[in-house]
């Protein structure tokens, strides 16, 4: 029921691979513009459309911006040694070579926002924290632009791409970068994304601007936006960003470096019943790092997934394991067993109560109607619930209030018109319910309407019948608890199947 997002890149973009990712659990494909071009990630993308034809398994993409991320500028690729206790220069002036003794970066208003005794971090692209290539800096004074640090751990800086983080300091950068807006405006309208990682979101304007930056290019209007909350600044603001954000992915790799490593915890557990409760996907970051090497998760690692689902998470996502990593079908199998486990011990009657409360009454027409479907089908002990939806909204609002049973969102296209032709709507909502905990998605042929007949509906039903039976969800005799619309009126109904 948890879904698994696979960040695709050099170990995991043929065709063979990514099948068999789509085959071991994953639902969302997110595609990192940190690393790699344009035109890498449009022959990755290829790859996965033929995957998901061949297997039919459907997956979602997931555009993920650079955002305000300050890097080191190794030009050489030479592996770069720092010792302990010795001092490096970290310069603005990227044409300089960078040396044990002076790092070029591509930012020039470090020496502005940092102050003696700030504490820096350069760690590999996606570190994982056992890499010797992670340094710990301390910032002995400021020159001019230069930086002058004293370095706390010896370290090899190997490889192409090393990011910087400044612990609970300001960048002064756009969170919807020039290059950011280049990609979405190319690479991301003719792909027609499904969601937008907006990385190192620090207010709910950051959230405004790239939605309305979206909804001016191309046909980007529905894509939703996942807010990434990587530093104490997005903390700060997070529950003005959850309101305006269609989701929230905690990047915990960056917060373990802005946070002391014992509030890490505290923050994950808050932030995920925050999401659980406004109904918004909550999506973790970087739990089986060492996977990224190894064929086995750490026992600590195992225990995080399992404690993630616990709290609630809708996703998981995961960055270096499948990126780089050396075993990432393994990761998407391995990862999906823990959550599976997980949910046949999640405390749903506890949960269940203490949604209804926290909405309160008098309860919307929709979150009522919701909350009664799953109430229902638990007490019923149904195998699945049948959502009827246009938007995803209701199947959703049901996943909301964690059913133990599978929902299957029957996405009912709608048809609309911009005055020069026709087009259905369905696929965008339809990929989107991928993310969320327990939605597993359908959708119904366009020839009926949203709002019909009780003969249409009921022809959509035997369909979504028929296939829950196909993949092994429903079984003679099993109940099944429907949420649909007639007419004006939303319908809760059980019924049970014959032979």
């Amino acid at each position: 029921m948890t879904k698994i997002v696979g960040t695709l890149g050099p170990k995991s973009r043929s065709v063979e691979i990514i099948s068999s990712c789509l085959q071991a659990g994953m639902s969302v494909a997110r595609f990192d513009f940190s690393w790699g071009d344009m035109e890498f990630h449009q022959e990755t993308l290829e790859n996965l459309k033929m995957a998901i034809r061949s297997t039919k398994k459907l997956c979602a993409v997931m555009l993920d911006t650079v955002g305000p991320e300050l890097q080191v500028v190794n030009k050489t690729e030479h592996p770069i040694s720092l010792e302990a206790e010795t001092l490096v220069i970290l310069t603005p002036d990227q044409e300089k070579e960078a040396t044990s003794n002076l790092l070029p970066i591509n930012f020039s208003g470090l020496s502005e926002a940092v102050k003696t005794g700030d504490t820096i971090f350069i760690g590999q692209y996606l570190f994982t924290g056992s890499e010797t290539t992670s340094v710990w800096l301390e910032v002995n004074e400021v020159k001019g632009d230069d930086v002058v640090c004293l370095i706390k751990n010896s370290a090899t800086l190997s490889g192409s791409l090393f990011t910087l983080h400044v612990s609970q300091i300001r960048i002064e950068l756009p969170t919807l970068t020039d290059k950011d807006k280049e990609v979405i405006s190319t690479w991301g309208v003719r792909n027609k994304i499904d969601f937008l990682s907006l990385s190192y979101t620090r207010h709910a304007e950051d959230i405004r601007h790239a939605r309305d930056y979206l909804s001016k290019s191309g046909n980007l209007s529905q894509t939703q936006i996942f807010a990434k909350i990587e530093n104490f600044e997005g903390l700060t603001h997070f529950d003005e960003i959850l309101q305006e954000a269609d989701g929230i992915i905690l990047s915990r790799g960056n917060l373990g470096i802005d946070l002391p490593p014992e509030k890490v915890f505290l923050f994950q557990k808050a932030a995920v019943y925050k999401c659980n409760m406004a109904g918004k996907p909550a999506v973790i970051t970087r739990v089986v790092d060492s996977m990224t090497d190894n064929l086995r998760p750490t026992r600590a690692e195992a225990t995080d997934v399992a404690n993630a689902v616990l709290d609630g998470s809708d996703a998981i996502i995961l960055g270096a394991e499948t990126l780089r990593g050396l075993y990432p079908v393994d990761t998407i199998s391995i990862v999906g067993k823990i959550c599976a486990e997980s949910e046949k011990v999640f405390n749903q009657d506890l949960y269940f109560k203490t949604t209804v409360k926290y909405v309160g009454e008098p309860m919307s027409h929709l979150e009522s109607i919701a909350s009664s479907a799953v109430r229902a089908a638990i007490k019923v002990k149904a195998s699945v619930i049948i959502c009827f939806t246009s938007s995803g909204r209701t199947a959703r609002l049901i996943a909301k209030y964690r059913p133990t049973m599978p929902v299957i969102a029957v996405v009912i296209p709608r048809l609309k018109t911009n005055q020069l032709r026709w087009t259905f709507t369905g696929a965008f909502e339809a990929r989107q319910t991928l993310i969320v905990r327990g939605l597993f998605p359908i959708l119904a042929d366009p020839r009926h309407p949203a709002e019909s007949t009780g003969a249409t509906n009921e022809s959509i039903l035997n369909i979504s019948l028929d296939h829950g039976k196909a993949i092994g969800l429903i079984k003679s005799h099993d109940r099944v608890v429907i949420c649909q619309k007639v007419g004006d009126d939303s319908v809760v109904k059980i019924i049970e199947l014959q032979e």
